[in-house]
């Protein structure tokens, strides 16, 4: 499964424009602050919308210009992990896992809420309130909903950049299991050099532009 992406979108002075085909694994989106690497992803998830260009994942046209194709963010089976997690404060981590699970059609559902807490290992987590969870745990609970949602690929914009660096490693080990043992491709956002030598097995190159 590999995506097929060559878009160009405006932004106040800058152009953005990416092109590229991300294959299995993991890509890595680079290039300085201000180029617009996470406006690319949020172009690819249908939260913001390209002057020009395309989306495809597998084949399936997510968005085309010419065509007036505009497939909305919660069909595009895109699961998107935020710098923060951007995790439901008025649920707890069990039912926050499950609102990903139910927006997901029926026939796009290849995870199990229990699958999913055994391979993230967070049992002990579902009763908790996401505010009293740790950095690395809200993570972990974050990427869970992205797989419960019947996501066929994750789009991650530095997901690590506000866990502790003692809990980095433990985040890093769940990106690896993914992109190996369950074989979803991810596109990936980090100015973390490290980081990205450890996980990237494709790397795309954004340069900023100026109108």
């Amino acid at each position: 499964m590999s995506f097929d992406v060559d878009v160009r979108k405006r932004l106040g002075g800058h152009l953005i424009e990416a092109r590229f085909v991300a294959p299995a694994g993991l890509t890595l989106l680079s290039g300085p602050s201000g180029a617009g690497k996470t406006s690319v992803l949020n172009m690819m998830a249908g939260l913001l919308r390209p002057d020009e260009g395309h989306v495809t994942i597998a084949g399936d046209m997510l968005f085309d210009a010419a065509k007036a194709i505009d497939r909305p963010a919660y069909r595009r089976r895109l699961g998107y992990v935020f710098q923060d997690g951007r995790l439901f404060p008025h649920l707890r981590v069990r039912a926050n896992l499950l609102y990903g699970y139910r927006l997901a059609l029926p026939e796009d559902r290849w995870m199990s809420l229990e699958e999913v807490v055994v391979f993230l290992g967070i049992e002990h987590l579902l009763i908790r309130w996401p505010h009293s969870l740790s950095g690395g745990e809200a993570q972990r609970v974050a990427i869970g909903r992205a797989l419960l949602s019947g996501a066929r690929a994750l789009l991650m914009d530095e997901p690590l950049a506000s866990i502790d660096p003692a809990r980095r490693n433990e985040i890093i080990d769940v990106i690896l299991r993914i992109r190996d043992e369950l074989g979803l491709p991810i596109v990936y956002v980090t100015h973390n050099p490290a980081e990205a030598d450890r996980l990237a097995t494709h790397r795309v190159e954004i340069s900023p532009s100026f109108l």
